[in-house]
């Protein structure tokens, strides 16, 4: 997931996507690049479980997956809150110096 989180043209893609659903087409003329690269970016948000689309007709439309972003934010929680422990043990261990 953070792998996929690490490109600048999917963060945006991401971003974009915040505002509501929106079409291949439209993500590609927004971040500035081809449909093709478009694809490869959504294949890897959609196996990262940050996005999913759906097609109708010839239309493929995106949208966030919230537990996608769910999940990431629980890792990123649990990862600060132990952070704060180690450090609030640290300040500890200071202060009695």
């Amino acid at each position: 997931m953070f792998q996929a989180l690490a490109d600048g043209n999917r963060r945006a893609m991401i971003k974009r996507l915040t505002s509501g659903p929106a079409t291949v087409s439209e993500l590609a003329a927004e971040v500035g690049i081809t449909l093709a690269a478009t694809v490869q970016h959504l294949q890897l948000l959609q196996a990262s479980e940050l996005v999913r689309t759906e097609k109708i007709g010839r239309v493929r439309t995106c949208q966030l997956d919230p537990a996608g972003l769910r999940s990431a934010e629980e890792w990123l929680h649990h990862q600060r809150t132990t952070w704060e422990r180690r450090l609030d043990r640290l300040g500890g261990v200071l202060d009695d110096q």
